[in-house]
């Protein structure tokens, strides 16, 4: 996965980040629907976050710490709403000491995927 840049996100304006973890999914409801309960659900987590939406563009950010960025873009599906999520490293110093502060993110990947495919699950629930 090749560095990028984060032109959404105005303090890191188009500094590269690391991706870290990517994954996409499809959930059968509208994407409107998907965007608002996805931005409700990301807005109620356990951590402080700091939190970027336009609705226009189908694009979230949540960024918390000093590295975590995760990234979701909603957009239509013949199916639904196609959801992808992106982690990126977006550390604005000490980038070299992320890995080693997460164990070199062994397991990371898999994580992500479990998790994502939990969270698409739950927002296909019906309320």
């Amino acid at each position: 996965m090749a560095d990028h840049g984060v032109p959404e996100h105005p303090r890191l304006g188009s500094a590269r980040v690391k991706t870290l973890a990517e994954t996409s999914g499809v959930v059968a409801r509208p994407p409107g629907e998907v965007f608002e309960r996805l931005r409700r659900r990301l807005a109620g987590g356990a951590y402080p976050m700091r939190m970027e939406a336009d609705r226009a563009r189908g694009f979230l950010a949540v960024q918390g710490g000093w590295w975590y960025r995760g990234e979701y873009r909603v957009t239509a599906d013949p199916a639904g709403a196609r959801v992808e999520h992106r982690v990126v490293n977006a550390a604005s110093w000490g980038r070299w000491g992320v890995p080693l502060a997460n164990k070199f993110f062994v397991g990371f990947r898999k994580e992500v995927t479990a998790g994502f495919a939990g969270l698409l699950a739950e927002l296909g629930t019906p309320e």
